[in-house]
């Protein structure tokens, strides 16, 4: 009984890191469409906001504004509309453990 248990154990923990591995490999992805205005790993060329670095709750608050068109854009609000609350507070999440 205990090498089942142990068996079982080793499958539920290889799943979960899979599923990890594999949320973390979409939300690079989704943060490279970024990377055409606000530069690679999030770092801009002057001129355009670097997101590296800031705020997640800012980070988050922008986008949301963006979507619900609350805030101006010639791109980004058609952009942000394609996302999912999920998906934003994800791209939040990733952009702000970048460093400066």
């Amino acid at each position: 009984m205990k090498k089942i248990y142990t068996m079982f154990s080793g499958l539920v923990l290889a799943s979960l890191s899979s599923w990890a591995c594999a949320d973390a490999l979409q939300v690079r992805s989704m943060a490279a469409s970024c990377a055409g205005c606000h530069g690679t790993q999030g770092v801009a060329l002057p001129g355009m906001d670097s997101l590296a670095g800031q705020k997640k709750e800012d980070l988050l608050k922008k986008m949301q504004d963006y979507k619900s068109g609350k805030k101006p854009a010639t791109l980004m609000h058609q952009l942000s509309a394609g996302y999912s609350d999920a998906q934003i507070e994800q791209l939040a999440s990733y952009f702000a453990a970048l460093k400066k």
